[in-house]
C-alpha cells in the first residue's frame, strides 16, 4: 500500500500559556497541504517485526523515529504479530515547522489500520497518535482543524476558500522546543510586523514569530519581503519554523516571486507552490 502524507500549516498560532507539566497550552488552525512525503507499507514474509527505510541519510532510523514508533504502537493495540515494512520517501523538508514527521506517523498508523482491516475508527487511531506526539492526532483526521491543549483537542473545520500558497525555507532550522522555551521572555524586534492579517476570510497571526525573529533575523526579513510583493495577500511563519508561507492573490505566478526571492534574499532558498487541501 503506497499513501501520501500531506504537510501542514499553521494559519493561526496562539500560546495562551506555560502549563504545570513544562508545555504550552495553545490554540491554533491548521490546514494540511498538497505537498507530501510518499510512504509505501506492506505485509512481509519471514521473521515478525517491522523493518523502516528512508531515502535520506539523516532521518533516524531506529525506535526514535515517529513512523517506527507509531508502527510499534498500533500493532500493540492491535493485537498484531505480523512483518511489516515500511519504506519512506522525504519530500517535506526537517525543521521547517511544516509537520512533516508527524504527517508521516499518523499516515502509517491510517494506513496500517487500512492494510490489516483493523476498522479502529479515527477517535482510537487519535488516541494512539497522542501518545507519540500531541501534534500527530491533527493528521489523523485529514482536515483543516482547531487544535488546542498541547495540539491534541483537534476539531476539524472547513476553510471558507482554498489558498495558493509559496512556501520559501532557508537552508538552517528552528527546533520546535527551543521556540516554546523562548516565547515567554522574547521580543519583538524593529520593522518588523507581528500584526493580526486578514486576507481570503482567513486570520493569520503566529505567537512564535517573536522568538524565531529576535534570534533568526533572516526569517523576519524574508516575512517583510513577501509581504512588500504585490502578488501576496498574507505572508507567515509555519509553527515554530524555519519555513514561511505566501498567501497568493489571484492569479499570481509563484515561481516568479521565488524566482525574485532567491535572486535578492538568497539563492539556496527552498521554495514550492502548493495550495490548502482537506
Amino acid at each position: 500500500m503506497q499513501v501520501l502524507a500531506p504537510a501542514k500549516i499553521n494559519l493561526s498560532l496562539k500560546i495562551l500559556g506555560r502549563r504545570s507539566d513544562a508545555f504550552h497550552e495553545i490554540e491554533t488552525v491548521i490546514t494540511p497541504i498538497s505537498l507530501y512525503d510518499e510512504i509505501k507499507v506492506e505485509k512481509r514474509s519471514g521473521k515478525t517485526g517491522i523493518v523502516f527505510r528512508c531515502d535520506v541519510p539523516s532521518v533516524p532510523q531506529g525506535d526514535d523515529n515517529l513512523v517506527v514508533s507509531a508502527a510499534k504502537a498500533f500493532v500493540a493495540k492491535a493485537k498484531i504479530d505480523a512483518a511489516i515494512s515500511i519504506e519512506l520517501h522525504k519530500k517535506i523538508p526537517h525543521g521547517a515547522g511544516l509537520g512533516g514527521g508527524s504527517s508521516d506517523a499518523a499516515s502509517t498508523l491510517l494506513a496500517l489500520n487500512q492494510l490489516f482491516e483493523t476498522n479502529l475508527p479515527r477517535e482510537a487511531l487519535s488516541k494512539i497518535a497522542e501518545m507519540i506526539g500531541s501534534d500527530i492526532p491533527f493528521f489523523i483526521f485529514q482536515s483543516a482543524a482547531v487544535c488546542k491543549g498541547c495540539g491534541e483537542l483537534v476539531t476539524p473545520l472547513k476553510l471558507r476558500q482554498r489558498l495558493s500558497l509559496l512556501l520559501v525555507k532557508p537552508g538552517f532550522v528552528v527546533p520546535t522546543s527551543w521556540a516554546y522555551h523562548h516565547w515567554l521572555g522574547s521580543r519583538e524586534i524593529p520593522r518588523t510586523s507581528y500584526a493580526t492579517q486578514e486576507f481570503g476570510g482567513q486570520t493569520f497571526v503566529n505567537d512564535l514569530e517573536r522568538p524565531a525573529f529576535e534570534k533568526f533575523v533572516f526569517l523576519a526579513q524574508l516575512k517583510m519581503w513577501l509581504l512588500k510583493q504585490p502578488e501576496v495577500g498574507a505572508a507567515l511563519m509555519s509553527g515554530s519554523g524555519s519555513a514561511t508561507f505566501a498567501v497568493l492573490r489571484e492569479h499570481a505566478e509563484a515561481d516568479h516571486i521565488a524566482e525574485r526571492a532567491k535572486a535578492e534574499l538568497d539563492p539556496e532558498l527552498w521554495t514550492c507552490t502548493c495550495e490548502t487541501i482537506g
